[in-house]
């Protein structure tokens, strides 16, 4: 039996990752990790990626009107094993609980990048002249 190799995760990691992040958004949505920045501060979890072997979870999160985005990240790094510990329960039905790790999410920068460059004159240029060569 010959196995191919994927370069992307497996549906395993992804549907576990899911519900990673389902878990953790709830803790965060109940204010369950005392930290003042945390507190008051609303923390989007955009993405779960899960290890091979399940046993890190890595969350991309975005701080929405934090001053400082790392500071938060910072925190909520901080608190990993307290989050840890009030996610178990959501996620009993795992071998292992995962080692959580936290990132700030940089995609929603990314895609503004994108669009700032398909919006600037030269990539419009070329558009309206690949529009007319179709025309003719």
């Amino acid at each position: 039996m010959s196995r191919s190799i994927s370069s992307g995760p497996s549906q395993r990691q992804l549907r576990v990752g899911e519900q990673v992040r389902h878990a953790l958004s709830q803790t965060l949505q109940r204010g369950e990790v005392r930290d003042d920045l945390i507190e008051t501060t609303v923390i989007s979890i955009s993405e779960v990626r899960m290890s091979p072997d399940l046993k890190i979870a890595t969350a991309f999160v975005s701080p929405l009107g934090a001053p400082d985005d790392k500071a938060v990240v910072d925190a909520l790094n901080r608190h990993a094993r307290f989050i840890r510990g009030r996610v178990s329960g959501a996620l009993r039905q795992m071998k292992y609980m995962p080692e959580f790790r936290f990132r700030l999410d940089t995609s929603f920068d990314n895609f503004t990048k994108i669009n700032e460059l398909l919006k600037s004159p030269e990539v419009q240029r070329d558009l309206n002249a690949d529009d007319d060569k179709e025309q003719e």
